[in-house]
């Protein structure tokens, strides 16, 4: 991985949120095991007030909001922000190298509506984000954890479903893309089971970089191998949110 510009943390600061600290009981999501029990028509609970975000006040200004799940290195939140500069971007990447990575592309091009943090994507969900915030949640290409014990450790569960649907407004949306076909199956096989989510539509890409171009560093890697990709948007419905069951249980 090739070292952008070294910035101090002052210099950083601008280009991240930094997470109120807070007592972790029962979290799940990226890394962190199973959710916990719950039923399959539970609602999940809101963001906690006192440490919600405030997006207005993050951005100072009170544009849209749309998160990415996993950046990695950043290139489609750095595309995206610099292309739609009346969107706001957040970006919450689990790999804090890859964090620090990508915030230093965003500072060195002065790309205000891009924050970030090193954080678990479903605890910020659940305890950070307000429900019916955020205008589009894009979870491309999430490890897939393939050994067969470890599959409950993937970030698209029934539980991180119904925070996205949670946080996100009616008419926003639910982006996601993979180069694993197995795993594109359980993930859209789970929003196809909410009532809070409509299908606008699926593809499977299997052009080359030059035929079909590449929004991740991910995907650029896939289209390199000749790997096909998979992708799904669903917009969000006035619908109440329900908790899927867990194909992974």
């Amino acid at each position: 991985m090739r070292k952008p510009r070294r910035f101090t943390p002052e210099e950083l600061a601008p280009f991240q949120w930094q997470m109120p600290l807070t007592r972790r009981t029962g979290q799940w999501g990226v890394g962190t095991g199973p959710a916990p029990a719950t039923e399959p028509e539970a609602e999940p609970a809101p963001a906690l007030p006192a440490a919600a975000i405030d997006w207005a006040a993050l951005f100072g200004n009170a544009n849209p909001v749309e998160i990415e799940v996993g950046m990695g290195k950043g290139l489609f939140l750095l595309n995206s922000a610099a292309g739609r500069p009346d969107t706001n971007f957040f970006g919450i990447e689990i790999v804090r190298k890859y964090q620090l990575y990508a915030t230093s592309r965003f500072a060195v091009r002065e790309l205000t509506n891009v924050k970030t943090v090193c954080a678990d994507a479903g605890w910020v969900f659940q305890k950070f984000v307000t429900t019916g915030s955020v205008g589009a949640v894009h979870v491309y290409f999430p490890d897939p954890w393939w050994k067969a014990r470890h599959k409950k450790r993937r970030v698209f569960s029934p539980r991180f479903a119904a925070e996205a649907a949670r946080i996100t407004r009616v008419g926003g949306r639910l982006l996601i893309a993979t180069d694993v076909e197995e795993y594109f199956g359980v993930m859209t096989g789970i929003v196809r089971s909410m009532p809070a989510y409509r299908e606008l539509g699926s593809e499977t890409s299997t052009g080359s970089l030059e035929e079909a171009g590449y929004q991740t560093n991910f995907e650029r890697k896939a289209r390199q191998k000749g790997t096909p990709v998979w992708r799904a948007q669903f917009e969000r419905t006035a619908e109440p949110v329900t908790v899927a069951t867990d194909p992974a249980a």
